[in-house]
């Protein structure tokens, strides 16, 4: 049994489809990347998961025990970064932090001053002067510093910069290192390629696929943009794993997945102004990939 197991998972707000039939199971040690665009239900699930919220239908259990049943006992165990986080604006950012760890059963001053020192977060600072991402920074520590045995992330890296989005994912490696599994909500796929074992790809509400990195990187498509100075047919690009083909006189668009050499062929025969090559946006795979 993996530490998150959903059984028809799902939630109703009145008529609006919040998550549909959710079964998915998340193994002991692994980070899984939960990735969809927004409004797929990535954070309700999430709220399900902590019983923040009560499902319509199906059920779910975390380190094998109900989540509604046993609640308070489950997240003593688990760390939560929400994507949106609120906090005592008055206070000062060790207080708040000290205040956070006085609700668990363990020293926790030393984890905080490791973490905050890694995030280069000021702990004199009061919260009201803090800019989003340093209270991105704030919900981080708040999150681990307890030392939990299951992390949860919900859009974790709004507001971080790229240098400090670096650390992040270097403290996350650590983590999972250490034998923690990790649970990473996004809708940017590049993000969860760099971090993530498997990625769980939800669209409307519903589970479309789970992959492996590796196959989800191999199958993936790619978005390809030629300028040229003579006029295209596209004859030239009537080949298996080219969709969306779009010419407008020198230029040249399409998605293609395949075996790269083939395409690399086709477009070493023009005449080439300039090209690019690039990671399509997450809601054309879901347009492509998976239909």
């Amino acid at each position: 049994m993996g530490i998150i197991e959903t059984r028809g998972l799902t939630k109703y707000y009145g008529g609006t489809r919040g998550i549909e039939d959710l079964s998915l199971s998340v193994e002991d040690g692994e980070i899984l990347g939960f990735i969809g665009p927004n409004g797929a239900g990535k954070s309700t699930t999430i709220r399900l998961l902590l019983s923040l919220i009560y499902p319509t239908g199906g059920s779910a259990t975390i380190f094998g025990k109900d989540v509604i049943r046993h609640g308070p006992e489950i997240k003593r165990d688990i760390g939560y970064l929400p994507s949106e986080v609120f906090y005592y604006d008055y206070m000062r950012v060790g207080d708040f932090l000290d205040y956070s760890a006085s609700f668990y059963r363990k020293d926790c001053s030393g984890r905080i001053k490791e973490l905050s020192g890694l995030l280069k977060l000021d702990l004199d600072k009061k919260i009201d002067d803090l800019s989003y991402g340093n209270r991105k920074k704030v919900g981080i520590v708040q999150g681990l510093l307890h030392d939990p045995k299951l992390i949860m992330l919900d859009e974790p890296t709004g507001g971080l910069d790229p240098l400090m989005q670096k650390n992040f994912y270097e403290l996350l490696r650590r983590e999972n290192q250490a034998g923690k599994t990790i649970f990473f909500s996004s809708h940017i796929l590049s993000e969860v390629q760099k971090i993530c074992h498997r990625v769980a790809i939800v669209k409307e509400g519903k589970l479309v696929n789970i992959e492996s990195m590796e196959n989800l990187i191999r199958n993936n498509y790619k978005r390809v943009e030629l300028m040229t100075r003579e006029k295209v047919g596209k004859e030239l690009f009537d080949l298996p794993g080219v969709s969306n083909l779009k010419l407008d006189d020198g230029h040249v668009s399409f998605l293609y997945k395949g075996d790269v050499n083939t395409i690399a062929g086709k477009i070493a025969s023009l005449d080439l102004v300039d090209y690019t090559v690039e990671e399509p946006e997450l809601e054309e795979i879901f347009l492509h990939y998976y239909q």
